[in-house]
């Protein structure tokens, strides 16, 4: 089996949340990190993905990842693409975050966040299917990116315009001229944001649907569709904008707009959300992270990381073979942190050679 043409060959992390000091040499394919709880594992994945994203899956405060009683938090490195070899490093401090490449300042950040592609799963990421929103906007605005830079543009300009109207309405009312720049600027940018949302669902959803199928081991049918939290159409969404500046005054808050978009996934044409069971909704989050890899690879070129955490405690040994075979099959470096590495069928699944284990205690590395 060839190389996976994207792969992290060394990784070193500095006062990251638990983990003072760590240096680990990755396997290209499968790297299983194991220990007790609470001893640094999801730590590592999380500095893997800020490492590749300068963000992190855990929080919306990226300073939140800096060790206790230091002033900055570091990740970096040796990344192989193909057959080129780079150097990242992100670092963090309470004043902000930097990445940079090759010892060179990467900016904007939305432009380094598609250099290293990468896939995560984690306990938070049930809410794709049962939370209310955040998580599928998140989803959407990542795949997004990937197909339609300009999205990132777009995003920015609607939320800065989204303010300049809130100011207006709060101090000089609904009937302020000043309003008609702010909405024009939201209705244009806004569904040029909402058209490539719509195209990364719609792509996700082919994807999805047929690994659910092979790894759900059930008859029922996964779908997924977009639906928009403001009309498609600029005029249509300005003229709704209108309508609504009155509530939006007294509510203080916007009654139509693109913090409303949102994915509705289904079985069988039943809403996942109160419909699916706790096992059916975690293979449709598995399926969909998984149609993500295969999205991705398709937008990129190169196949995403993959970041698991403690898959064993989510799905029963039926499925979790049948997911870890799709796993492999799909060939993306993968992290994978358990406390019951018996319980993960690597063996079965990956050469010797193909895969390593790697220990956690009290946020330090030791023989596995």
């Amino acid at each position: 089996m060839a190389m996976p043409p994207l792969a992290i060959v060394t990784l070193r992390v500095r006062s990251f949340r638990n983990i003072a000091s760590a240096d680990v040499t990755l396997n290209p394919r499968l790297n299983v990190v194991c220990g007790d709880n609470a001893q640094g594992k999801t730590s590592l994945l999380e500095a893997t993905y800020v490492l590749a994203t300068s963000r992190s899956f855990r929080t919306n405060r990226v300073a939140d990842v800096i060790a206790f009683k230091t002033d900055a938090a570091h990740v970096d490195a040796h990344v192989r693409e193909q057959d080129i070899n780079r150097h990242q490093a992100v670092g963090i401090s309470h004043l902000g975050r930097f990445a940079e490449v090759e010892g060179k300042p990467s900016r904007p950040l939305a432009q380094y966040a598609v250099l290293t592609p990468v896939v995560v799963f984690d306990a938070t990421s049930l809410s794709l299917v049962t939370g209310s929103g955040p998580e599928r906007r998140k989803l959407m605005d990542r795949l997004a990116l990937y197909a339609s830079p300009s999205s990132y543009v777009d995003a920015l300009a609607y939320a800065r315009a989204m303010r300049a109207r809130r100011r207006v309405l709060e101090t000089r009312g609904s009937t302020s001229r000043d309003l008609d720049p702010w909405e024009e600027l939201m209705a244009r940018h806004g569904s040029s944001w909402a058209s490539a949302r719509a195209a990364a669902v719609h792509s996700l959803a082919v994807f999805a649907h047929e690994v659910f199928l092979a790894i759900g081991r059930m008859t029922s049918s996964l779908s997924m569709g977009f639906r928009p939290g403001a009309p498609d159409d600029p005029n249509a969404f300005r003229a709704a904008l209108v309508q609504a500046r009155e509530h939006d005054r007294r509510h203080r808050s916007d009654a139509v707009g693109r913090h409303k978009d949102d994915i509705h996934f289904a079985l069988d044409s039943r809403s996942a959300r109160f419909n699916a069971s706790q096992g059916e909704r975690r293979v449709i989050v598995l399926s969909t992270k998984l149609a993500e890899i295969r999205l991705l690879r398709r937008l990129r070129g190169v196949t995403p990381i993959f970041l698991l955490d403690d898959i064993s405690t989510e799905l029963d040994t039926t499925r979790t073979e049948a997911f870890m075979s799709a796993v492999r099959d799909a060939d993306p470096q993968v992290l994978l942190t358990t406390t019951r590495p018996e319980l993960i069928p690597h063996r079965n699944l990956w050469t010797a050679s193909d895969h390593a284990h790697h220990c956690l205690r009290a946020g330090t590395l030791v023989p596995s």
